[in-house]
């Protein structure tokens, strides 16, 4: 089993920055890559990053130039660092934990608010 803890949401005024991270846990995992999505109210959940075991990273273009994935080194834990923030941005973000198979292992998710 694999535990996923994000952490670093909260409120933030538009043009502002805020950091997400995500831990992974558990024995006998091998982990391929971690991603964040984000899932706006009524809409579907959609990619925003992802990052391979072998530090490959891939940017949605909505936020290209303003978000940042990167590994920690804190074993299993990847950041999301998030610039400019814009009330689009608003939504619940979510970490998932890729293995070699099709399963993806997910955080409860964290809220991110950007608003005046």
């Amino acid at each position: 089993q694999v535990q996923v803890v994000e952490s670093g949401g909260g409120l933030v005024q538009p043009g502002g920055s805020l950091t997400l991270s995500c831990k992974a846990s558990g024995s006998r995992f091998v982990i391929s890559a971690m991603s964040w999505h984000r899932q706006a109210p009524g809409k579907e959940r959609e990619l925003v990053a992802s990052l391979t075991s072998d530090g490959i990273a891939n940017i949605a273009d909505s936020v290209k130039g303003r978000f940042i994935i990167s590994k920690q080194d804190t074993k299993d834990t990847v950041s999301l660092q998030m610039g400019n923030l814009k009330p689009e941005d608003t939504a619940v973000y979510y970490c998932g934990v890729h293995g070699w198979g099709p399963a993806i292992f997910w955080g409860r998710g964290t809220q991110v608010t950007v608003s005046s």
